[in-house]
C-alpha cells in the first residue's frame, strides 16, 4: 500500500451537482486511512496562486484549506462546489506548472484528486508526469466524457431541466404555442436527447444526428391541424448558428412564418446546473470518491473514474482523452501513437457503442414524440 502524508482535492471547469459529495467521500476515505486532506480553492488557479509571489501571504494561505471530517459534514446535499472552481490557462504553461508543483512540494501534498471534465484531466495527467500522482473524477452536467456512461451532475441537470420544461408546457398549452427550448450540452446532445424523450417534445435537434428540419416543421403543422395545442421542441446548444442567430431562435421564427403555430424561443441556461444533487449523483460521486483514494493507496495514478455497465471502474487518463478526441473527430497526427492494437480496437468499439446508443434513442423519439 502506497504511503501518503497529504492528499489535495480540487474542482476545475464548470461546476456540477454532486461535486461536494465527491469531495466529502475523498476526504473521509483518506482521513480514515490516517492521511491529511487539503482542499485547493479555485481549482488549478488556486494551486498556482498559492505559490504566486505577487499574492499576499493571507491570500496564499486561504487557497489551501485543511479538511477534516467536520468541515465536509452535510455538504453531500449541496450543489456547486465548496472548493469553488475556475478555468486556468496559465496552468497549461511551463511557468504555471512549476508553480503548482512547488506548492505541492512546499505543503507536502503527495497526490491530487481532480474533479471536472476533459480539461481537468489534462491537468491531472500533467501533474502525474511531474511526479504528483493524480486521479480524475468526471464531473460535468453535459455527460460528454466518452470513457464513462455517466458523469456526476448529469442526472441532477436532467431532473432540473425536466421540471422546468414541464412548467413550460403549461404555458404552451394555455396559449397554443410551440416553445422551442435550447438546452446546455457543450456540443454533446445527451441532455437534449434524454429530455426530448422524457418531456414528449415534438421535435429534437442534437449535434450527433442530422436534423430533418422540414419534417419537424411539417410535423408541428400537422399536429396543430389535428387539434394539438401546446408543443415543445428541444434544441441542443451544440447546434450550429443560422445567420448569426441561435439555431433554436431561427427555428422558432421559421415555424411561426411557415405554419399557423405561434412559436417562441426559450433558453434554460446555467440554472439547470444548480440545486441539490439527486440521489443517483450523490451515490455515484461517493463511490467514485472512495475508489479514487483506494487507487492512490494501491499505488495507481493517472486514472479517471468511470461508470461502465453500471459498475464503478477506472480508465487510464491518456486513453480517456484520446478516446474523447476519436469520438468527437478531433484526432491530430500522432495522437494514436503508443497505443496497442487492442487499445485502439477498444476505442473504436466504445465510439461505435456510443453512436449506436444515440441513434437508438433518437429513432425511438420519432415514434413516441408527436
Amino acid at each position: 500500500m502506497a504511503k501518503f502524508r497529504k492528499i489535495g482535492i480540487l474542482s476545475s471547469g464548470g461546476d456540477a451537482p454532486g461535486m461536494n459529495a465527491a469531495i466529502r467521500a475523498v476526504a473521509r476515505r483518506a482521513l480514515s486511512q490516517g492521511i491529511e486532506v487539503v482542499g485547493i480553492l479555485g481549482g488549478y488557479a488556486g494551486l498556482i496562486g498559492a505559490a504566486d509571489e505577487a499574492n499576499p501571504e493571507h491570500i496564499k494561505r486561504h487557497m489551501l484549506r485543511p479538511l477534516d471530517s467536520s468541515s465536509v459534514s452535510n455538504i453531500v446535499t449541496r450543489g456547486g462546489t465548496i472548493l469553488y472552481s475556475s478555468r486556468c490557462p496559465e496552468f497549461k504553461t511551463q511557468e504555471g506548472m512549476e508553480k503548482a508543483i512547488k506548492v505541492c512540494h512546499d505543503h507536502q501534498i503527495d497526490a491530487i484528486v481532480a474533479l471536472g471534465g476533459d480539461g481537468t484531466f489534462r491537468g491531472a495527467t500533467d501533474l502525474t508526469n511531474h511526479g504528483i500522482p493524480s486521479i480524475g473524477i468526471p464531473c460535468t452536467i453535459d455527460n460528454d466524457i466518452t470513457a464513462t456512461d455517466q458523469t456526476i451532475g448529469f442526472d441532477t441537470a436532467l431532473n432540473n431541466a425536466c421540471s422546468m420544461i414541464d412548467k413550460l408546457r403549461d404555458t404552451a398549452e394555455s396559449h397554443a404555442r410551440c416553445l422551442v427550448t435550447e438546452v446546455m450540452g457543450n456540443g454533446c446532445g445527451y441532455l437534449s436527447l434524454y429530455l426530448g424523450i422524457a418531456t414528449g417534445s415534438i421535435a429534437l435537434a442534437i449535434p450527433e444526428i442530422p436534423f430533418d428540419k422540414e419534417y419537424a416543421i411539417q410535423k408541428i403543422d400537422q399536429a396543430r391541424k389535428a387539434g394539438k395545442r401546446g408543443m415543445i421542441a428541444i434544441i441542443s446548444e451544440g447546434m450550429p448558428k443560422v445567420n448569426g442567430m441561435e439555431y433554436g431562435e431561427a427555428l422558432a421564427k421559421e415555424i411561426s412564418a411557415r405554419t399557423i403555430v405561434d412559436s417562441r424561443f426559450n433558453k434554460l441556461g446555467h440554472i439547470i446546473r444548480g440545486g441539490d444533487p439527486t440521489l443517483r449523483d450523490r451515490l455515484t460521486a461517493t463511490q467514485m470518491g472512495v475508489e479514487a483514494v483506494n487507487l492512490l493507496l494501491e499505488g495507481k495514478s493517472n486514472m479517471v473514474m468511470a461508470i461502465l455497465e453500471n459498475r464503478v471502474t477506472a480508465v487510464d487518463i491518456n486513453f480517456a482523452l484520446v478516446l474523447d478526441k476519436m469520438y468527437k473527430n478531433k484526432l491530430k497526427d500522432g495522437d494514436l501513437e503508443g497505443f496497442t492494437d487492442y487499445q485502439l480496437a477498444q476505442m473504436r468499439a466504445r465510439c461505435e457503442y456510443r453512436n449506436a446508443k444515440f441513434k437508438r434513442l433518437y429513432d425511438l423519439s420519432y415514434d413516441i414524440c408527436i
